[in-house]
């Protein structure tokens, strides 16, 4: 009796070290079920990709050039990168030297007038005064003939004298239209004389406004402002232009990017160029804007490679340009930025994450979960892209596993 109690014992022992086993082996495949990153099928189009990364451009900027004036120091900037429209004052220089060459140039411009009215109002007494005189000669002539013409009534001896009258009254004549003749020119070469020193007077009053007019710079175009760096000090030394810098008259102060014409700069690697032409979608990501996906349409590629030297060891790559649709405001030249390139379209297919294909026996295949268990499933790959691929063989809504399970059904 106490044996078979024993044997008893040591049955319910063994089943419940068993059941132990089974329930926790159990759990444990469970847990493994549940600890594995698991992803939908998806059912939709599916697009083959060709992944680039690269930088925002504008296609179109003006440069901010300094003005060709003498002591152009920096007084006023507008804030770097800020938004400025067409027209609107963005840099401004110290005007007191301008403003004071124009007073003093002004004053010039007033002495020179002054000085020509005078020598146009003494010719034009003068000229009076030899009018006068021309008509007091011509009187005097017409006198000395009449005189003249009494010869043959009167002695022969007032008769001569009549005529040497007549002929000095005539020399008297010849002689004053002689100097009427040089004070009219002697007048209008002084009076252009002068008028030569107010043009040039006003010359300089107009240069001196003109100058002090560009000491005010203004954006040529909608964009925004961006400084160029200053190498007065030297180039290890070099900063952006600020307040208080002298600048290089006809040097480049700052640009201003159009910022309705940005467009992505991509580099294309070579093994690339094939699969992408001109015309295809792009879809942007901009990293500073990661919720917005801009699309764009590829205007332009490089025809010939170029050599990077920004990587060990140098790369060579193509360069691909896609215009923006719709810019984004936010969006500033520089920023950095994938472009997907949309090679081509499968409608209605079955796409699983890049992730969730395997290999098995050499050939592709997937891990479907089911109720209680992971199950390979052999597919069929049709396309790819650097996220997703799109396969046959599997339905859409299935959980596909993201890493390889442990234990799998075939």
């Amino acid at each position: 009796m106490k044996r078979s109690r024993l044997w008893i014992r040591v049955i319910v022992f063994l089943l419940l070290v068993a059941g132990s086993g089974f329930a926790w082996r159990q759990m444990r495949h469970g847990q493994q079920l549940a600890d594995l990153p698991t992803a939908p099928v998806r059912k939709g189009d599916f697009l083959v990709l060709v992944r680039c990364r690269g930088e925002l451009t504008a296609r179109r900027s003006e440069q901010v050039i300094a003005p060709l004036n003498a002591d152009l120091q920096i007084v006023w900037l507008a804030p770097e990168s800020s938004a400025v429209k067409k027209g609107q004052v963005i840099i401004k220089f110290d005007p007191s030297k301008a403003q004071q060459d124009l007073k003093e140039r002004d004053a010039a411009l007033r002495q020179a007038q002054a000085t020509l009215d005078q020598a146009l109002a003494q010719a034009q007494i003068t000229a009076e005064q030899d009018a006068l005189d021309l008509r007091t000669a011509q009187y005097q002539t017409e006198k000395a003939r009449l005189e003249a013409s009494k010869q043959s009534i009167v002695s022969a001896i007032q008769g001569q004298e009549s005529q040497i009258d007549l002929e000095l009254a005539e020399e008297k004549l010849k002689v004053q239209q002689a100097a009427i003749a040089l004070h009219k020119k002697s007048a209008e070469a002084k009076a252009a004389s002068l008028e030569r020193l107010r043009d040039a007077a006003k010359a300089f009053v107009d240069l001196t406004q003109l100058q002090l007019d560009q000491m005010e710079l203004k954006s040529p175009l909608d964009g925004v402002i961006n400084y160029l760096q200053n190498y007065s000090q030297g180039w290890n030394n070099a900063q952006p232009f600020k307040v208080g810098d002298h600048a290089v008259p006809g040097g480049a102060l700052a640009e201003i990017p159009d910022l309705t014409s940005l467009e992505m700069e991509s580099k294309v690697e070579e093994t690339d160029r094939g699969r992408i032409a001109i015309g295809n979608t792009v879809m942007i990501h901009v990293d500073a804007l990661p919720e917005l996906t801009l699309t764009g349409k590829l205007a332009r590629i490089t025809p010939l490679t170029e050599q990077s030297f920004n990587e060990w060891p140098p790369t060579r790559s193509f360069r691909a340009f896609a215009e923006i649709e719709k810019p984004d405001p936010r969006m500033r030249p520089g920023m950095n930025a994938g472009a997907d390139m949309v090679y081509s379209k499968i409608p209605n297919a079955t796409s699983i994450p890049a992730k969730a294909l395997f290999t098995q026996n050499g050939k592709p295949a997937v891990y479907v979960k089911t109720a209680d268990r992971w199950v390979a499933t052999p597919v069929r790959v049709v396309g790819r892209n650097p996220d997703e691929v799109a396969v046959e063989g599997i339905d859409s809504g299935a959980l596909v596993a993201l890493a390889e399970p442990p234990v799998v059904n075939q």
